[in-house]
């Protein structure tokens, strides 16, 4: 059985943890294929609230194996901490997989990140500051550390030591910071790194064998399409390739074995930190939003910015995705609005109107969006099960998305635990 990609269609924040978690019920394998602690995938299973950062939210499933695929980059004392705590809420952990392959996080990315943010200035990119830039930049440069370097003391040490001697004079005078040592790093990873080697693997292989014996995998993205390093409104992106072509490289898989790639699509549209955001609310409307969808960021906690649905941003990311169907999310959330809006078209600053995404980041961050005003609904929604149940604005605005995207509903998200949700089509 082909794999089922999840891949947010938007800036991130669209509920991908819940949509996989609920998937996840018919698969038996999800996997993380890109990004690190930047993430923060939330599952609601009864009175527990799960923040899921690098373990894939599959994890909740005790049939499911949870893989951590090569493309991510792993910070070990931080996954460490996130398996005590699935532990410590009942969750098994037995099943998890990391690949050999995977980059580490290591102390000086995140004091680099830090460091570079607060360098630029006025022209700070808002990162999360979690050193994942660094690392995927060591990466390509060819000096990171993966994990099979890390699971061997005498390795791990041989191969600090060289990486410390292109960090450390970055360290020191560019930015003033004292000379780190092997040993203080060592002494700070080596108890992660023992205690997280006997889950490190092959991975592609281990996915390789679970397609080939026709079982249900599903490649569970971060961060999202708007913020892909390629197709994102760079530089306001992520360091990985967040968009639905990363998967392949970040599990290890051909495209071949692709079945579905299913675009999260929040009812709204949410972005933390700075970048270009035609839809953006500034008023009373957006600050409504923002309270009633407690959108705060599961990773930094910061506020995020807030507004209308953006259809000419989603026609480009189903574009670049392929997507086959789609998860609507957060519907709920607009409940009591008497009327809600979608983006159908950017007015250029030549006043010329265009349904095509400006791939000019400049351009972009001077648009105004042109909107299509529908009612909105009143009544509760979390408590709907099917189709029918929705009052008939909020299944017209759902399906105008469907239209405008051409792409037929999957699921629609109706609250935050784990069964409010009305499903369409299984894609599994």
């Amino acid at each position: 059985m082909p794999a089922i990609i999840v891949i947010g269609a938007q800036w991130g924040d669209e509920g991908k943890g819940k949509i996989v978690d609920h998937l996840a019920e018919r698969a038996t394998m999800v996997v993380r294929y890109q990004g690190g602690t930047n993430a923060g995938h939330t599952v609601v299973i009864g009175d527990k609230v799960l923040k899921l950062h690098q373990v894939p939210a599959g994890i909740t499933r005790p049939h499911v194996a949870a893989v951590l695929g090569n493309g991510m980059v792993i910070t070990p004392p931080a996954l460490v901490e996130e398996l005590d705590t699935l532990e410590s809420q009942g969750f098994s952990t037995r099943n998890l997989h990391i690949s050999a392959n995977a980059h580490v996080v290591m102390p000086y990315h995140i004091l680099l990140d830090e460091l570079q943010e607060k360098s630029r200035g006025a022209y700070a990119l808002g990162t999360t500051k979690r050193g994942i830039g660094p690392a995927y930049t060591d990466k390509a440069a060819r000096h990171g550390l993966r994990m099979q370097d890390i699971i061997s003391p005498e390795r791990f040490a041989e191969r600090l030591a060289a990486a410390l001697e292109q960090v450390n004079p970055v360290l020191t005078r560019v930015y003033g910071q004292q000379a780190l040592t092997v040993e203080e790093i060592t002494s700070q990873y080596t108890p992660a790194a023992q205690r997280l080697a006997p889950f490190v693997t092959d991975t592609s292989l281990l996915i390789h064998n679970a397609l080939k014996r026709g079982e249900n995998v599903l490649l569970e993205g971060a961060q999202a399409t708007m913020l892909d390093i390629d197709f994102g409104t760079y530089p306001y992106v992520t360091s990985s390739s967040s968009s639905a072509a990363g998967a392949c490289s970040g599990a290890g898989i051909s495209p071949l074995q692709i079945r579905e790639v299913i675009g999260v699509v929040k009812a709204y549209t949410s972005r933390v930190g700075k970048g270009p955001f035609p839809t953006e609310l500034t008023d009373a409307i957006g600050d409504w939003i923002v309270e009633r969808g407690w959108e705060y960021g599961t990773t930094t906690g910061r506020r995020r910015r807030c507004g209308w649905i953006d259809l000419v941003s989603l026609r480009y990311s189903a574009r670049i995705n392929g997507f086959t169907g789609i998860a609507i999310s957060r519907l709920d959330v607009l409940s009591g609005l008497e009327e809600v809006k979608l983006c159908v078209g950017y007015r250029l600053p030549d006043g010329t109107i265009t349904e095509e995404y400006p791939v000019d980041t400049d351009t972009l961050s001077r648009v105004t969006a042109v909107y299509e005003t529908m009612p909105g609904w009143q009544d509760g929604i979390n408590k709907a099960r099917a189709w029918e149940d929705l009052p008939p604005a909020a299944r017209n605005y759902c399906q105008r998305i469907s239209d405008l995207l051409e792409v037929p509903i999957d699921m629609i998200s109706v609250g935050a635990e784990r069964n409010d949700l009305i499903v369409l089509r299984w894609p599994i």
